[in-house]
Parts: structure tokens; sequence; C-alpha cells
């Protein structure tokens, strides 16, 4: 189930992030169609990264651990948050300079927006206040609070998110990071939200705590070791660049058509020729008639009728030296280890990049002794 949302989904987030750089192109930077711009690729990859999160959760993989200012994170889910909770809630933040922690940026918005959710949950149609704050805690002051674990020596980021709702019953606050426990309506919740953000935050060996009272209102308090030192770039949004193009004539299929014209367009517009099609069957009969006018194939994998891979080896055994691009919204049976073993030049996981797909693109071409 989680490889078919994820497949269906980037496929959807492609022509929304190919579209978007091809216009982010033609504006200057520093303009506010520009910036516009760059705030859908920021979301569109936001998305893109919670798919991932999905596969892994479903896989029990490890995910890719980065420096990250949480800060920078904090504040653009609680944009997300105004948009979305009611207005008869009030967001209040208090998030000053704070340090730099090992994380996966997607699993710190995913805390974010779970505890968040909770507290607009808990204040029910009422209204409330949403209270965020980000600080920095060293062990000494730590060790000072009832209730918390020996944590290990150093700093520590201390998120803390309250609310002043309903609080939550003594007897189910012992239980409430158990899977599938939940004091919600089934339509409500699943009871995963909070066992997850436990899950995120043991893994990073740090620490969540809780305390509530009935009426009064409930506080989360996530506490997340800091690397030793704070002055990590933060992580932005990198801006469109000068992709690289060509003149060579490239044969596409995707059975999405949307993704065939956003692509299409996209690699016209760096100065390749592009036939495009939305049929494997028909991409086959193009090449067949004509198998030296095209110097490159790319291919999407899951097509009807006959699939990335299988289409590959029919064009391999036609012309053997036809580089090859195999491009995937998700799929159990290929990666980049098989996709190579079977002839193709590489494999990339959509939604695809303007300068993921035309440095690929080049980077054939270069290995084909082209230039």
């Amino acid at each position: 189930m989680a490889g078919g949302i994820a497949h269906d989904f980037n496929n959807m987030l492609t022509p929304i992030i190919g579209y978007s750089e091809i216009l982010s192109s033609r504006y200057p930077t520093g303009s506010s169609e520009f910036e516009s711009l760059q705030e859908i690729i920021k979301a569109a990859n936001r998305a893109k990264d919670l798919v991932r999160q999905i596969l892994t959760i479903s896989r029990q993989t490890e995910q890719e651990l980065v420096p990250v200012k949480i800060g920078l994170i904090v504040k653009e889910a609680l944009k997300l948050l105004r948009a979305t909770i009611p207005k008869n809630i009030e967001i209040k933040r208090n998030i000053g300079k704070t340090g730099t922690v090992l994380a996966d940026p997607t699993q710190i918005h995913q805390i974010v927006m779970n505890l968040c959710t909770n507290a607009f949950h808990a204040m029910g149609g009422n209204g409330g206040l949403l209270s965020v704050s980000l600080s920095l805690a060293d062990t000494y002051r730590l060790d000072q609070k009832p209730g918390l674990p020996n944590l290990e020596n150093g700093n520590y980021l201390q998120l803390d998110i309250s609310d002043n709702g309903q609080g939550i019953d003594p007897a189910n606050l012992k239980r409430i990071f158990e899977p599938y426990f939940s004091t919600k309506k089934k339509e409500e919740g699943t009871g995963l939200g909070l066992a997850v953000v436990h899950g995120i935050v043991k893994s990073y060996k740090g620490h969540i705590d809780v305390s509530s009272e009935p009426g009064k209102g409930t506080i989360f308090s996530v506490y997340l070791p800091c690397l030793e030192t704070s002055d990590t770039p933060a992580e932005a949004i990198i801006p469109v660049k000068r992709l690289q193009g060509g003149h060579e004539h490239i044969l596409l299929v995707d059975d999405e058509e949307s993704i065939v014209k956003m692509q299409k367009q996209m690699l016209e517009g760096l100065g390749y020729r592009v036939t495009g099609t939305s049929s494997s069957s028909e991409l086959l009969d193009l090449f067949v008639d004509s198998p030296d006018d095209f110097d490159l194939v790319v291919t999407d994998m899951a097509m009807p009728n006959m699939n990335g891979s299988d289409l590959a080896k029919k064009l391999l055994d036609i012309r053997p030296d036809v580089p090859i691009i195999l491009c995937s919204g998700f799929s159990e049976n290929m990666n980049e280890e098989k996709a190579k073993s079977i002839g193709l030049k590489s494999f990339h996981m959509k939604p695809v990049t303007a300068e993921e797909l035309s440095l690929a693109i080049r980077n054939v071409f270069e290995q084909n002794g082209d230039k």
C-alpha cells in the first residue's frame, strides 16, 4: 500500500516541481514571481520527503541524518499549520538562537506537525492558545527536572509544545506513546502519531516528556542532543541553476501525459530534440522504425502493457549501444544496481528535478565519449 501511494504521489509531484522549475528560470532571482515559485518547489520537495518517510517506516530502513538547524523547520511547519487550523486558535512562538542536531529534516517536521495537531485537537472548537518554544538546555539543568532519565552529558535542544486544552486523564498519560492507543474518535486519528514521534526521538538518543492536567492543558517537551558546533549552514532551497543542455535527439516515454509534456518542454528548452509518447508500445515502434535516429531514451518504469525494464531489454536487443535512463515513482523490483545490471545507464526516483535529469543526460553522453 505504501508503495502504491508513493508511486502515484511522486507522479503527481513530478509535473508540479518540473513546471515550477521551468517558470523559475524565466524570472529574475529576487522577484516576487521567482520567490513564489521557490515556495512551491520547497513545499513539493517537502511532500517528496514525506513520501520517502512513508516508505522508510513501511520498510523499517535507516534515514539519512544530516546537521539540521531545527528552528527553520519549526517556523516552516507553523506557517503550514496557521493556514490549516481554526482562526480562533492563537499560535505563540518563541524561537531563539539554537544549536544544530543530527537528524532527518522530514522527521523533525513530522514531530512538530504531529505534536501541534494533537494540541489543536485537544482544544476542540472552542479555540485556545498553542505555544511553541525552542531553546538550549544542558544536562546540568535537565538533571534537575523530575522524571527525566539520565541523559548523556552535553547540550540539548529543547522543543516545548503546549496547549490550554482539555488535558489528558492521568490513567491515559502512561499509555499515550503506545502504538494504536488513542482517546480520539476513530475518524479523528489512528493512534500512531505519538508512537512515531516517540520512536524518532529515541532513535536520535533524545527524550520526550509530557505533563498534563485535566482541564488545564498539556505540554510536550522534546530533548535532542546538539552537535558540538552550531555554525552549520542553514537548510535552504537551492535556486534553480543554469542547466547544461545539448543538441542530441532524445526519445521519451511516460504513461502520465503531464510528465511527458513537462519533460519535453524542459529538455527542448535546453536545446535537445525530443520525441515524446505516453505509450511504451508506441515508443518501441518508433525505435524499431529508426533505431539510429535517437541518441538516448528516457523511460518510466511502471507502465501498462510493457514496463520500463522490459522495454529497455527490447531496445537493447535491437541496438545494444543505445543509452537508457530509467525513472520510477516506486518499484520494489528495480533499483540502481538492478538497472545497471541489465545495461541501463542510470536510475532515478521520481520526482526527478530538471537539474538531476539534465545532469544525468550529460553524464551519459560524456561516458559515451560525446562532448
